[in-house]
């Protein structure tokens, strides 16, 4: 990227092109808005971001983020604890709650299988996730990474490992309804839903 005459300027639009999904042009048109057309919205996502970064931390059940002692869906007394959805990220975990085909729980790896970059099992908290497997009434894991080539090689880990571990817990994967190569996250809720409905039983 060309540097900015200006070097705030620069070092601001940088960080927002580091994020996910967003490009320089793009990145650009973002701190133009805010500084000019919305300053208000600017200081308001300063400071939010600011009181949330001092308040985050891991659901101690699900691994999810939260700025509670639970996150409200582990702590909602109404979900079926029988079954666990794990997926990749919270925003997974969001897409398949706007489906509205899914009442259990959930474990969130926040990532994938990446041997390159130091990230197996452990980095994982696949560990976490085995020992919520073993608790009493746990009947069903349900693999929900994504159909990408990361996102496979973690569902092949999850299932081995799961067998391994807690044989007799079913383990299911979400349907191929979900296209190869995408990311749940970008998938729309009429897709996850029938790819929640029509799992199928792994292994």
């Amino acid at each position: 990227m060309s540097r900015h005459p200006d070097e705030r300027l620069a070092q601001l639009t940088e960080l927002f092109a580091s994020l996910p999904g967003i490009g320089p042009k793009s990145a650009a048109r973002i701190v133009t808005d805010l500084l000019v057309q919305r300053p208000d919205v600017g200081r308001a996502l300063s400071r939010a971001l600011a009181d949330t970064l001092q308040s985050v931390s891991r659901c101690p059940c699900c691994n999810t983020l939260t700025t509670e002692g639970l996150c409200p869906t582990c702590a909602d007394a109404e979900r079926d604890k029988s079954v666990i959805c794990v997926v990749e990220t919270p925003a997974d975990q969001l897409a398949i709650e706007s489906s509205v085909a899914y009442r259990g729980s959930y474990f969130v790896l926040m990532g994938r299988v990446n041997p390159m970059n130091g990230v197996g099992p452990k980095e994982l908290g696949v560990d976490r996730l085995i020992a919520r497997a073993k608790v009493a009434g746990v009947r069903e894991i349900v693999i929900a990474t994504s159909y990408t080539a990361e996102g496979e090689t973690t569902a092949h880990m999850l299932l081995t490992t799961l067998k391994k571990y807690v044989p007799d817990v079913r383990v299911t994967r979400l349907a191929r309804g979900l296209p190869a190569g995408i990311e749940i996250e970008f998938t729309d809720a009429a897709t996850i839903s029938a790819a929640i409905l029509d799992r199928q039983a792994k292994g």
